[in-house]
């Protein structure tokens, strides 16, 4: 091949590559940029894997930002974050209508569901005193064997102030007759759930709330280690017309949430492909539980929890490559 020929043949070439990325489409996400929120780190793997689908379709996604859930709620209607993985519904309703409801937020679909959550006591204890239901609490000789702190009142590991868990735990003290017999001890979660684990294994009775997915199923294991409560009635905050009764006939007090990704109406209406992402991904409860499990085992710096995420995603890569596939079609 002459010299005329290898330079006519490299034009040709780079004229190809050159009309093979001018007909390529480009990102949907191209130009426009993300902000998650999140409230507690054990939320950050949720967030990741819906950061790197969105990332995958052309977004520049920021570093998600840790706030309170009420802080979250209001940031993304007023548009100055934009979305989170982790609206607890129905838990969290009040606080989503609060903060402007479907006007504000675009939720479709449902990311997370079988989310369980409710009050649990050592089995060791409730075998030996028959003990099935909260509302046995009201005799003090049962509330005595879960005092902590000399009162004798039995000591509830609750939740955060400001969560809906608080709201609801609370209204439960109340409504089940229990305010002279038992009280809630509440503050940062993961430091009063680890006080609770401490107690059990020195081998002394306890109760708490808690909820799924989250790591602490993982250390104190429902039917091996503890047992769910039941409540004596269905009572929710604002509302009457509430069951919590599941489909085996027990009731914990507490509704089957879904965790649900909830973003900013208007710049979900401006980016399809990302609504289209958002009301499609899945993730398992289970598959949460077991993350969460490494991070209480030690697993728990940012760079170890994208690790985890990266590592689901590849577990799962057919999967997520057909959600972007859709969000790239949605956004033609």
């Amino acid at each position: 091949m002459t010299l005329k020929h290898l330079s006519l043949a490299t034009s040709c070439g780079i004229a190809l590559a050159l009309s093979a990325q001018a007909t390529a489409a480009p990102l949907p996400g191209k130009g426009v940029s993300a902000q998650p929120v999140y409230t507690v780190q054990e939320e950050m793997f949720q967030t990741l894997i819906v950061d790197q689908a969105l990332k995958q379709l052309g977004y520049t996604v920021k570093k998600p930002k840790m706030v309170d859930y009420n802080v979250g709620y209001t940031s993304i209607a007023n548009g100055d974050t934009t979305f989170m993985t982790t609206n607890w519904d129905p838990l969290h309703n009040s606080k989503y209508e609060k903060a402007g409801g479907d006007k504000a937020f675009y939720r479709k679909g449902y990311y997370i569901t079988g989310a369980a959550q409710g009050y649990l006591i050592d089995k060791k204890t409730a075998d030996k005193y028959h003990i099935t239901n909260i509302s046995q609490l009201k005799d003090p000789k049962i509330a005595k064997l879960f005092d902590s702190d000399g009162d004798g009142k039995a000591d509830i590991t609750g939740c955060n102030p400001g969560w809906g868990c608080y709201n609801v735990t609370n209204y439960h003290l109340k409504k089940y007759g229990l305010t002279k017999t038992a009280e809630l001890k509440e503050g940062n979660y993961s430091a009063i759930i680890a006080d609770t684990i401490a107690r059990y294994r020195n081998g002394k009775p306890v109760i708490y709330y808690t909820w799924t997915p989250n790591w602490v199923g993982g250390v104190l294991v429902p039917g091996k280690d503890v047992v769910w409560l039941e409540v004596p009635f269905t009572a929710i905050p604002d509302d009457p017309k509430a069951d919590t009764t599941m489909s085996n006939g027990k009731n914990y007090g507490f509704n089957m949430n879904s965790e649900r990704i909830v973003a900013n109406k208007k710049w979900a209406q401006q980016n399809p492909a990302a609504a289209k992402l958002f009301s499609i991904m899945k993730l398992s409860v289970n598959d949460v539980s077991a993350e969460n499990l490494m991070m209480r085992k030690g697993e728990n710096s940012d760079e170890d929890i994208a690790a985890h995420a990266k590592a689901w995603i590849k577990a799962h890569q057919s999967q997520f490559d057909s959600w972007i596939k859709q969000a790239k079609a949605a956004a033609k």
